[in-house]
């Protein structure tokens, strides 16, 4: 589904953990409409896999000012971890994992993800 994850843990219910992004995910399709979060003012849409069509997660549309004024990474694609499995990217040189800080900025990591993004689609099928 994407190749630029990491694992997070909700702000609004810490006991919450999950996987986000601040890339559009590749194979995901947002579902339903717009709804309201549980434990704050954002609203959400639920997205699901194109390969099976289970709700794998949601994306943040549009985020209340609390979130936003709160410590966030700016990532509003949010996958439940019962959803998804998690897989270490690993560094240019072949041998430990990818480390957030040296992860190229979304811009410049799009030839990476399109390498990988086939073989990723294909592990739900």
């Amino acid at each position: 589904m994407c190749g630029r994850g990491m694992k997070a843990i909700l702000l609004g219910n810490t006991r919450v953990e999950l996987y986000s992004t601040d890339a559009t995910p590749r194979g995901v399709q947002l579902m339903h409409g717009e709804y309201l979060t549980q434990n704050c003012s954002c609203r959400i849409r639920d997205a699901a896999c194109l390969g099976c069509g289970n709700v794998v997660g949601y994306h943040v549309t549009r985020p209340c000012g609390r979130c936003l004024e709160a410590c966030n990474n700016g990532h509003f694609w949010m996958f439940l971890s019962e959803g998804v499995l998690g897989e270490d990217r690993i560094d240019p040189t072949g041998t430990k994992p990818l480390r957030w800080a040296s992860l190229p900025r979304v811009e410049k990591d799009r030839e990476e993800l399109a390498e990988t993004s086939e073989r990723r689609e294909t592990l739900c099928r």
